[in-house]
């Protein structure tokens, strides 16, 4: 497996320390906090550890302080009810003592129903575009060591922009983003590694398609941007490591908030995955 995806799932694992507590480690991305989308990840593996024979269709979580990327996270399951047909689990995160993130999460057995889906947008295929460190370029040659930190979030990914932001003139434009990934490499079969590693890069760049109409950019330093919450369906079966459209649309930005929808699709235009994010956009 590429090296730096197997990097990124052995991160998002997690160490088993009794029933119900596991722990895990972070990373240095270039800032004084850790990734959200690492935290989401880990919490997710965290509440599937005491789930079986089920996988999670949704879940809803707050991120209530920074993360020390120095010091391991311990994750807290509730194990809160098993059903017939679905699980409940509640997920608090813990750094020094106190909370730093906390996720209520649904797990359901394999069902089938009525079926219908709104539809894929269009957009250019994946094979006609550039990559995107094809448009850092220069830029990440030139950019400090802790940007380039930051940049390699995404290293175990493959993207490719359809509309690629102008990162030293960004212009006013409407609030929306297509972007195609997948994995950097063929993955196992197991879901679980799918949907973790789907709400790992659920993460990046949802909240700034926020910035857009107003011409701004996440690298702005009189930005102060965070996570507040994140929330994710899971709607069909999908694989991480075969090209997915993540459609990204700016809600509405007010009261030093933002709020952005996301919305994964397979080259076929099955909607595969739907989230929602809140976050704080604030001048310093």
């Amino acid at each position: 497996m590429n090296p730096v995806l197997d990097e990124l799932i052995a991160l998002l694992s997690l160490e088993w320390i009794e029933v119900n507590l596991f722990r895990g480690v972070s990373r240095d991305i270039g800032t004084n906090r850790v990734y959200g989308g690492q935290v989401l990840g880990q919490a997710i593996k965290a509440a599937q550890n005491t789930v079986e024979d089920r996988n999670i269709h949704s879940l809803h979580a707050y991120f209530l302080r920074i993360g020390d990327h120095n010091a391991p996270i311990i994750y807290e399951v509730d194990r809160t009810r098993d059903g017939q047909s679905f699980s409940a689990r509640r997920v608090v995160a813990i750094q020094h003592g106190k909370p730093i993130f906390t996720m209520a999460a649904s797990f359901q057995i394999k069902e089938t129903s009525v079926e219908y889906q709104e539809q894929m947008p269009i957009a250019t295929p994946p094979e006609q575009l550039k990559s995107i460190n094809d448009y850092l370029g220069d830029l990440l040659e030139r950019a400090p060591d802790k940007f380039k930190l930051t940049t390699s979030l995404y290293a175990p990914f493959e993207m490719k922009p359809v509309e690629p932001v102008d990162l030293v003139n960004p212009r006013k434009r409407e609030p929306i983003r297509h972007l195609w990934l997948k994995a950097a490499d063929k993955l196992p079969d197991d879901p679980v590694i799918h949907h973790i590693l789907m709400a790992y890069v659920s993460d990046f760049s949802l909240l700034d398609t926020n910035l857009l109409p107003h011409g701004l950019h996440v690298l702005d330093s009189n930005l102060q941007i965070a996570s507040i919450d994140h929330a994710m369906w899971f709607h069909r079966d999908f694989r991480i490591d075969d090209w997915l459209l993540y459609v990204c649309e700016g809600v509405s930005t007010s009261g030093a908030r933002g709020v952005a929808r996301g919305r994964f699709f397979t080259r076929d235009g099955v909607l595969v995955a739907s989230t929602m994010q809140e976050g704080l956009l604030r001048f310093r």
